[in-house]
C-alpha cells in the first residue's frame, strides 16, 4: 500500500478553494478510479495521465489506483488536475521523492506526450496559493499571467519530465520573473479630439469618468455616439494595482479573455444587442463570468440599447446597484464582482431621426413612446446621466481640424478630481451610500429650492434625487470646489434627460 498527497486549486466564482489530491495505490485488480465529485473533464484525466506517463517512460502500476479530490462536496472541473494526479502516482510508486511535494501547489493539463497545456483561472489560483505560503507550479503559457501576483512564487514548466527532473534534483526549475509592465496607455485608445463637435457630450463623458457614473446617449444615427464611447476608456483614471489584479483575475476565468498585454488597461466590453441574459450576467452548469463581470473596473458599452431584449436589460438592475452578481444553480452558487461603468447609446425613435434637421422622421408619438418603453423606468432610474447627442452642424463637420481637447488632457483633469474623491471618502462618488450622501453632498438653501422644483416638475424618485446629488458632487470636484452650489445642481438636473418625458 502506498499514499501520496499533493495540493491544487478548484474554481468557485472568483475564489479558488484548496483541493487536496490524494493518491492511493493498493493490491487488487488493476483499476484507475477518481472520486471527489469530478466532472467529465476530470474523469477523462485518467486516460490523459496514463498516456502521458507511458510516453514519458514511467511505469504505471498494474494495481488498484484511487485518486481522491478533497473536499468531496466541492465540484471539480477542467483538466488542471492532470498534473497533480500524474505526480501523485509517481510519488506513491516511489519513482519521484515525496519530501518536497507539500512545498508546492500544482495545476496543468497534460498532453498525451507529457507536455503541459495552458489552463484558465491561473491568476485566481495563484493569488490564493500565495496566501498559503506555497509556491505554484503551472504551464509556462500561464506563467506571465500568474506572476502578476507580486508576492507569489511561480515555477513555469513545459513538460512533466521537466518537473520530475526538478523534484529528483537532476535539473532545477527556474523561478519565473515577472515581465516589466508598460505604463504608456495613451496609444491604446483612440483620441477624443477625433470626434468633431459634441462639446456637451464630451463634458458629460468627463463627468462620468470622474465619478464613475453610468451614461446614456440618445441621438440620431451618425452623430458620434459609438465614437465617443470607444474613446471613453482613454479618459478614465489609471487603474490601481488592486483594481488591475481583480479585473485580470475575473478575465482569467473566461477562456481566452485575458491578455498580458492588457495589464492595467481598463477593459472595454461591447456585446451585440442579440446577447442573452446569461451572456451579460454569466452562468452555466459551472458558472462563468458574464460581460458585466468581464468589464470589471472598466466599461460595458451597450450600443443600440433599445434593440436589446427587454428581459435581458432587466438583469442589469441589481448589479448597477450592488456592484456584484450572484449566480444560483440547483447544484451550486457563485458570486462574481461586477463594478463596471455602463455607457449606453440609442436612437430617439424607431427610424432614428426624431429631431433631426433633415426632417426624415415620420414616427407618430405612439411609436416613439413604444420604442422608448423598451427601456424600463426602473432601469432608466438607475442610469445616472442621460444626454442628447444631436447631429453635428455641417460647418463643424467640414472642418479639417478639430478644436477639442485631447484625451490625455482630459484624463489628467479627471485623475486629479478622482484622487480628490478617494482622499475625501475612500471611494468614487457613484458608490456613496445614503448616509455618505448626507455627509459629503450637503447643499445650501438656494440649491435645495432648485432641487425641490426639479423633483416636483420631473416627478423624480428618491433614487434619482440621490443620483443628482452624486453627479453634482462630481461636477464640483471637477471644478475643484469643496461645496456644491446651485450651478452644480442645475447642471446635474439637465443630465436627467429621460425624466422629462
Amino acid at each position: 500500500m502506498a499514499l501520496a498527497v499533493l495540493y491544487s486549486r478548484a474554481l468557485s466564482g472568483i475564489q479558488a478553494p484548496l483541493v487536496t489530491v490524494e493518491t492511493h495505490i493498493a493490491n487488487g485488480l488493476p483499476s484507475f478510479t477518481i472520486v471527489g465529485l469530478p466532472d467529465t473533464e476530470v474523469k477523462e484525466s485518467k486516460d490523459r495521465v496514463r498516456a502521458a506517463l507511458q510516453n514519458a517512460q514511467f511505469k504505471i502500476p498494474a494495481q488498484r489506483i484511487t485518486i481522491n479530490l478533497a473536499p468531496a462536496d466541492l465540484p471539480k472541473e477542467s483538466g488542471r488536475f492532470d498534473l497533480p494526479i500524474a505526480l501523485g502516482i509517481l510519488a506513491a510508486t516511489g519513482q519521484i521523492p515525496k519530501d518536497k511535494l507539500d512545498q508546492y501547489e500544482w495545476a496543468g493539463e497534460l498532453a498525451l506526450t507529457g507536455e503541459l497545456r495552458p489552463i484558465h483561472g491561473a491568476l485566481a489560483m495563484t493569488y490564493n496559493a500565495s496566501q498559503s505560503g506555497r509556491s505554484f507550479v503551472l504551464p509556462h503559457q500561464n506563467a506571465a499571467e500568474a506572476a502578476l501576483v507580486k508576492k507569489a512564487t511561480i515555477y513555469a514548466a513545459k513538460s512533466l519530465l521537466q518537473i520530475c527532473a526538478h523534484l529528483t534534483g537532476q535539473e532545477t526549475l527556474p523561478r519565473f520573473s515577472a515581465i516589466a509592465e508598460s505604463e504608456n496607455e495613451d496609444s491604446v485608445y483612440p483620441d477624443l479630439d477625433e470626434v468633431k463637435g459634441q462639446t456637451h457630450a464630451k463634458r458629460a463623458l468627463a463627468i462620468a469618468a470622474t465619478g464613475g457614473h453610468s451614461l446614456l446617449m440618445i441621438g440620431p444615427p451618425g452623430t458620434g455616439k459609438s465614437m465617443l464611447a470607444a474613446r471613453f476608456p482613454g479618459i478614465l483614471p489609471p487603474m490601481t494595482e488592486a483594481e488591475a489584479l481583480e479585473s485580470a483575475a475575473i478575465q482569467s476565468l473566461s477562456y481566452g479573455s485575458f491578455n498580458i498585454q492588457n495589464w492595467k488597461k481598463r477593459p472595454f466590453r461591447s456585446p451585440h444587442h442579440t446577447a442573452s441574459g446569461v451572456a451579460l450576467v454569466g452562468g452555466g452548469s459551472h458558472p462563468r463570468p458574464g460581460e458585466i463581470s468581464l468589464a470589471m473596473h472598466g466599461v460595458l458599452f451597450l450600443d443600440e440599447l433599445a434593440e436589446f431584449d427587454r428581459k435581458v436589460l432587466e438583469v442589469l438592475r441589481e448589479p448597477l446597484e450592488s456592484g456584484k452578481i450572484t449566480i444560483s444553480r440547483a447544484a451550486r452558487q457563485a458570486e462574481f464582482p461586477a463594478q463596471f461603468q455602463l455607457i449606453a447609446a440609442m436612437n430617439p425613435c424607431p427610424c432614428g431621426y426624431l429631431g433631426h434637421s433633415n426632417g426624415k422622421c415620420h414616427c407618430t408619438p405612439d411609436q416613439v413612446a413604444r420604442y422608448r418603453a423598451r427601456i424600463s423606468g426602473p432601469l432608466l432610474d438607475r442610469i445616472d446621466m442621460q444626454i442628447e447627442v444631436p447631429a453635428v452642424p455641417q460647418q463643424e463637420l467640414m472642418k479639417q481640424q478639430t478644436s477639442g481637447e485631447k484625451s490625455n488632457v482630459i484624463r489628467a483633469r479627471v485623475t486629479e478630481s478622482h484622487k480628490r474623491q478617494i482622499d475625501r471618502q475612500g471611494k468614487t462618488n457613484n458608490r456613496l451610500s445614503v448616509k455618505e450622501i448626507d455627509q459629503y453632498c450637503a447643499i445650501d438653501s438656494t440649491s435645495e429650492n432648485l432641487l425641490k422644483q426639479a423633483i416636483s416638475r420631473l416627478n423624480l424618485s428618491a433614487r434619482a434625487y440621490h443620483r443628482i446629488l452624486k453627479v453634482a458632487r462630481t461636477i464640483a470636484d471637477l471644478a475643484g470646489i469643496a461645496r456644491i452650489n446651485n450651478q452644480h445642481i442645475a447642471e446635474a438636473i439637465q443630465y436627467r434627460r429621460m425624466d422629462k418625458h
